[in-house]
């Protein structure tokens, strides 16, 4: 099946996410517009994405069995597809299409299914390096309109928080992993911060710096292994 003869639009509401396919599918769309020369990702790629320490809320650990598992059943559902060019397998994400949703929207998705829950100003500041919102209220327009997405469309998207103990913003989370308990995630709440948005945007720039060239230089080695049939690193 190609792009251009899709089916309907995935429904949330009778086949929610696993926990494991929306780390792949938020890992994918993080480095398609970060390493936009590394995409679409071998299986070992997308393995150092979606299981890397920074950035990710929570931190997982993904055998490649279970990888390929989800990724069986994000293909079934048209939100990923195969590639084959090369000597390896390659995968790319098809969440805009598939979801029926806007860029915006989906950088914003996204971003919630790699970081957890965030405030409108965190999404805006975590999600630089993938679109650059004009400002808060342009993040708030586009979550208050997947909150408010019909069911017609496939309800909700996103749900608003209440405010945590401490707390001067309430945060947001996706949806696409079913219903949200907001009481589990009282505690992972994060704090009021003295820092002003210049500050964390000057910092948030200078830490995507540095992962971007970490990447790059994963992607190099992965591919010199690749080219000359050797073992990745930390395999037998």
């Amino acid at each position: 099946m190609t792009q251009d003869t899709l089916p309907h639009r995935h429904n949330l509401a009778e086949r929610p996410l696993t926990p494991t396919e929306a780390r792949i599918l938020g890992s994918l769309m993080e480095k398609a517009r970060t390493v936009p020369d590394s995409y679409p990702l071998t299986l070992n790629a997308l393995s150092s994405a979606c299981n890397q320490k920074s950035s990710r809320e929570p931190v997982m650990q993904l055998a490649d069995a279970l990888l390929v598992e989800a990724l069986d059943e994000l293909r079934a559902l048209n939100l990923v597809f195969e590639t084959s060019g090369g000597r390896v397998t390659r995968y790319e994400h098809n969440f805009m299409r598939a979801m029926g949703v806007p860029e915006q929207s989906a950088v914003l998705l996204g971003m919630l299914m790699l970081r957890g829950p965030q405030t409108a100003g965190e999404l805006r500041l975590n999600s630089e390096r993938w679109y650059k919102f004009l400002d808060i209220a342009s993040v708030d327009a586009f979550l208050e309109e997947m909150q408010d997405r019909s069911e017609e469309k496939g309800g909700p998207l996103v749900v608003k928080l209440p405010r945590a103990p401490g707390a001067r913003e309430q945060r947001w989370a996706h949806m696409l992993c079913g219903p949200v308990d907001a009481t589990q995630l009282q505690s992972s709440g994060m704090g009021s911060s003295n820092a002003t948005e210049d500050e964390l945007i000057h910092l948030t720039r200078r830490v995507a710096t540095l992962e971007e060239q970490v990447t790059t230089l994963t992607t190099q080695l992965q591919n010199l292994h690749e080219q000359l049939g050797m073992s990745q690193p930390g395999q037998a």
